[in-house]
């Protein structure tokens, strides 16, 4: 059983609910996201995601879009990357990671090699917007083979047959987009979220997270009320970067602070 899934299924039993904050990798640099890492963790997080730093972040918002140019400009890269997980894995060896990013970086590696240094480095789970599940046999296969949870995306837009295609692939958990749009995001529907995430367990076991438009402690409440988790990003990853000029320390009690008051409204 893979870390991830020993997370949720020891949260399930004690009737909590997952916190999963997002960051970008190397934003605003390297140490900022390794205390900002141990810091969240000790707010409260239960899985951390870490943005992978790509030019061309299509399902992000202006807020995130901005986290991966700093990462990108202070030189963060996948193999950086790798690197910054086994730094954090040398002090906390049971928090599991999950690195969310796009195709690029991956394919350059190349799969085979990708999956590989991600499992030496530490890696719980993959989840990679840009590739759609009728694409990701490749992909999914390697992982597998290294033992690392494949996470998928879905969305309110998400068919019926799609839905159960996801589903049949996903490891570790689903992620549910909350909204039709970008991170970071409004017009947040609870109702409807509420509806789906119903409709979705019909065809899963699987626990299922919501991000997107999660942004202080009554949204997550709100949320977490249906679902097994709640992703935040955006509201993060505004605060690292208006501290980019302070210290590492500033910017991960900074973000601490805002998950703590989320962590004890779920």
């Amino acid at each position: 059983m893979s870390r991830i899934q020993t997370c949720l299924q020891q949260l399930q039993a004690q009737n909590k609910k997952a916190l999963i904050p997002y960051i970008v990798a190397g934003d605003p640099d390297k140490n900022a996201t390794l205390a900002t890492l141990h810091a969240m963790v000790k707010a409260g997080a239960n899985i951390l995601e870490l943005g992978v730093p790509f030019s061309d972040p299509m399902a992000e918002g202006p807020v995130i879009q901005k986290g991966h140019e700093r990462a990108l400009a202070a030189g963060m890269s996948l193999h950086g990357i790798l690197q910054l997980v086994r730094d954090f894995r040398s002090v906390d060896a049971t928090t599991p990671i999950v690195l969310m990013g796009y195709a690029n970086p991956i394919e350059h590696m190349g799969y085979a090699q990708f999956a590989n240094e991600a499992e030496a480095a530490g890696v719980d789970g993959v989840l990679t917007v840009d590739i759609p599940p009728e694409e990701a046999t490749e992909l999914n296969t390697e992982l597998k083979r290294a033992g690392i949870d494949t996470i998928f995306l879905l969305a309110p837009t998400t068919t019926d047959e799609r839905a159960k295609h996801i589903c049949e692939l996903a490891t570790g958990y689903l992620y549910y987009v909350s909204l039709k749009g970008v991170t970071g995001a409004g017009n947040l529907d609870t109702a409807e979220v509420q509806s789906k995430l119903a409709q979705f367990r019909s065809y899963t076991s699987l626990p299922i997270c919501v991000g997107f438009g999660i942004k202080d402690a009554e949204s997550a409440r709100l949320i977490a009320q249906n679902a097994d988790g709640v992703v935040v990003g955006s509201v993060l990853v505004d605060r690292m970067g208006s501290m980019q000029s302070q210290s590492a320390d500033a910017v991960a009690n900074a973000v601490a602070g805002i998950l703590a008051d989320i962590r004890q409204a779920i």
